[in-house]
């Protein structure tokens, strides 16, 4: 735990104090503190670096910490409820009616400030059908036909996507910036608007996770220990789902923070949920900052989408889980 920490702190003032504009570290340090309850500090900065610091660099850090805790914490929980090593936070649909919502809203040349609302609500009707898909096939003995359920719904919300952006040609390069995820317009309004989800998310999570132990041993010697296997996947997958839904609906779809750090926590604390959860709300903070910062730094004079930084990152980390399971089958 306290190495977790040490890295999620290290994160945090990587973020704070690197960037393209040169800033003093220290006084960007000064800066932030400055802003705390009953701290009173002069940083010493210009009224311009001061603003970089905390209308840009503190929101934005703040902003990956919030988005990654919470798809880490979900695809922890996925994993532990459907019992599958390769389950995530997208696994129900999520990122594709979240990419159709937004994409909606800017082919209809709406505010920007729409595509996040929009992109929330496609998320949770695409959850929502896949649900109610799946409870046609009996998903409330076995979490097996969610998520065929889910994949079906993804690939239908997708098709309509693609079909909407073909006939909005313009809007093609909007769209898929949004897609590939961005943290680089976010601010203090994103922050707002996602931490009484993200907050909400922990906290239920955290509450699940001595029953996330229990039903790994199996859905009915879970109900034989006084575990409702159904009540328990329901509430854990809606409530993951939607923190997916509002941390996508800020920062576009960043992929395989999910599978990433809770397979990295697992290997170094083991499978219980009690430990595994925490730290995967730490690790994943931390690990999204990292990525955004190499994002924002890696290119002079622009910066990369924070999705493919996370995509370099988790495809082979993806290829490898999935050769481990493959290994363990046989």
């Amino acid at each position: 735990m306290t190495a977790v920490g040490v890295v999620l702190l290290g994160a945090a003032l990587a973020s704070l104090v690197l960037g393209p504009a040169g800033v003093d570290p220290w006084g960007a340090i000064r800066e932030t503190l400055d802003h705390l309850p009953f701290v009173s500090i002069d940083s010493g900065l210009s009224e311009q670096d001061a603003a970089i610091v905390w209308q840009l660099r503190v929101p934005r850090m703040t902003l990956a910490g919030l988005v990654g805790a919470t798809l880490a914490g979900a695809g922890g929980a996925y994993q532990g409820v459907f019992r599958n090593p390769l389950a995530d936070p997208y696994l129900l649909g999520v990122a594709a009616g979240a990419g159709l919502g937004a994409t909606i809203a800017i082919v209809s040349a709406l505010p920007t400030a729409s595509i996040a609302p929009f992109a929330f609500v496609g998320g949770l009707m695409a959850v929502a059908s896949a649900y109610a898909l799946a409870l046609l096939g009996g998903a409330r003995r076995t979490g097996a036909t969610l998520i065929l359920s889910g994949v079906a719904v993804a690939a239908f919300f997708t098709a309509i996507q693609t079909y909407v952006q073909q006939q909005n040609a313009d809007t093609i390069r909007q769209v898929f910036s949004w897609i590939l995820g961005r943290l680089g317009t976010a601010g203090w309004g994103e922050v707002r608007l996602l931490l009484p989800y993200a907050l909400g998310t922990w906290l239920v999570l955290l509450a699940h996770r001595r029953h996330l132990d229990v039903m790994s041993v199996g859905e009915e010697e879970a109900a034989t220990l006084g575990i409702d296997p159904a009540r328990v996947r329901v509430t854990v997958v809606i409530t993951a789902t939607l923190g997916t839904s509002a941390a996508v609906a800020v920062s576009g779809l960043i992929g395989f923070v999910g599978i990433i750090v809770p397979h990295i926590v697992r290997l170094v604390v083991g499978p219980s949920h009690r430990r595994l959860l925490p730290l995967s709300l730490a690790g994943g903070a931390a690990f999204l900052m990292l990525a955004d910062l190499v994002a924002r730094t890696v290119r002079s004079g622009g910066e990369l989408p924070i999705g493919v930084v996370t995509a370099f990152v988790g495809a082979p980390f993806f290829a490898f889980i999935l050769a481990a399971s493959s290994d363990t089958r046989r």
